[in-house]
């Protein structure tokens, strides 16, 4: 057991302290940090008071374009040339120009600016703008624009799950959705990445010859173990430290720009159109931004965080293994395409039913691929959000350590003879003879 420990705290120092991993470890938090941090830091950065210069030959749209609290409307009376000099002199963000023509309503206007305009105050404009055609024109038809705006209605629905006690619980299809395939998505590139570590780790020492020096202390089957378990605690590490300073990054902005999120939570950012007071609230009486808080509050994270890291080690343990005997029934890495290909198949397959799955997280299919442990870590990881009993759940990690068990069974039989195997090209055929072969 002790060789064992040595292998590993090898494989797993060599590994940590590559720059690539401090690297990714660095930028893997900020990566996903920005995800949640950008929208509001991008709202901040609106927040500056732009001001829009309107020429308004027409007429129609006086006092139309209401202030908001980061656009400024202002009518100026002048030519549009002189108009023109003022946005230039860095008087205004823009110059809107709605020129009178021989129609009796504009069908266009033109927008100035010397800059790249926000497609959000460009929407409102249009938004605008259309509003007060359409209303003109029915009230030339003699239809009253109230009417209509009365029989307008927004649809709530809300839903609530029932478990078998008949207790009430909100229930967020989106944001279950994005968990499972965030959470299928990333077992997959891990798997792929760690396990591809482990086979190159296994080329490297077979060609250089190094292996055979390794092999004189130690048992294949124990060098084998121990590199796959070094680079699994690698991976662990790796994203033990993402969750850590994600956490810590969006704590700090949390702590910094707490007044701008709360404001959030009680006024919507502006947007396309003219927001009134009645159009911040839903008819639950929240905001929609204290909705998606809601939402992901409602996220049973501990069973998340606990079922991805047990998902992504069962995963890569039975992955890697198979990985670690690829490496070692090949010379090079070019030759590893015809065995590669059976492996990857069923995590390929996985990520084209993540679709399936979501739309049908309780029918037959995705129950039978989320309990065969070659699809298991993906498809249960995405189902997990959607809600799954224990006993489904208990049955997939199962299979799964039997599953690992098996793989690495058989890996360990092709490892200990391929290990030593050079010059020879190796068929399926060959692999089959190692397995059965009795030492």
């Amino acid at each position: 057991m002790s060789k064992i420990s040595l292998i590993i705290h090898r494989e797993y120092l060599t590994r940590v302290r590559k720059r690539s991993f401090i690297i990714m470890t660095i930028l893997g938090p900020l990566l996903m940090a920005a995800l949640m941090i950008v929208p509001v830091y991008v709202a901040q950065m609106s927040g500056q008071d732009n001001k829009i210069a309107i020429i308004d030959e027409t007429g129609i749209f006086f006092n139309k374009f209401k202030n908001s609290e980061n656009i400024t409307f202002e009518n100026v009376y002048c030519d549009l040339e002189s108009a023109k000099t003022l946005l230039k002199d860095g008087g205004f963000y823009a110059l809107l120009y709605i020129q009178k023509t021989n129609a009796t309503l504009p069908s266009s206007a033109v927008l100035y600016s010397g800059k790249q305009v926000n497609i959000m105050a460009k929407s409102y404009i249009e938004d605008v703008m259309k509003k007060e055609i359409e209303g003109l024109k029915l009230a030339a038809s003699g239809i009253d624009q109230k009417i209509l705006d009365s029989a307008k209605s927004n649809i709530s629905l809300l839903t609530i799950k029932l478990d078998k006690e008949g207790k009430e619980e909100k229930s967020y299809t989106e944001i279950s959705m994005v968990i499972g395939m965030f959470s299928g998505i990333l077992i997959y590139f891990f798997i792929f990445f760690f396990g591809a570590q482990v086979m190159r780790g296994v080329i490297e020492e077979k060609t250089s010859r190094i292996v055979e020096v390794i092999v004189s202390s130690v048992k294949p089957f124990e060098l084998m173990l121990g590199k796959i378990i070094g680079v699994a605690l690698v991976g662990l590490t790796q994203f033990l430290l993402w969750v850590i300073l994600t956490f810590g990054i969006f704590t700090v902005f949390q702590t910094v720009y707490s007044k701008d999120l709360n404001k959030l939570k009680t006024q919507s950012i502006y947007n396309s159109k003219a927001i009134s007071t009645e159009q911040i609230l839903n008819e639950s009486g929240q905001s929609d931004v204290t909705e998606v808080f809601d939402a992901i509050s409602s996220v049973n994270f501990v069973l998340i965080i606990a079922s991805f890291l047990f998902y992504f080690l069962g995963g890569y343990l039975l992955y890697a293994a198979l990985f670690a005997a690829v490496g070692a029934a090949v010379d090079s890495e070019a030759d590893t395409q015809q065995f590669m290909l059976p492996l990857t198949i069923p995590l390929i397959f996985s990520i084209i039913m993540a679709q399936y799955v979501i739309n049908n997280p309780d029918g037959q299919l995705s129950f039978w691929l989320s309990i065969v442990p070659l699809t298991s870590p993906i498809i249960m990881m995405i189902r997990i959000p959607f809600g799954v009993s224990p006993l489904e759940l208990s049955l997939s990690m199962i299979l799964l350590v039997l599953g690992f068990l098996g793989t690495t069974w058989i890996a360990a039989k092709i490892y200990r003879v391929g290990i030593l195997m050079y010059g020879k090209k190796v068929d399926y055929k060959e692999l089959r003879k190692w397995i059965t072969y009795k030492s």
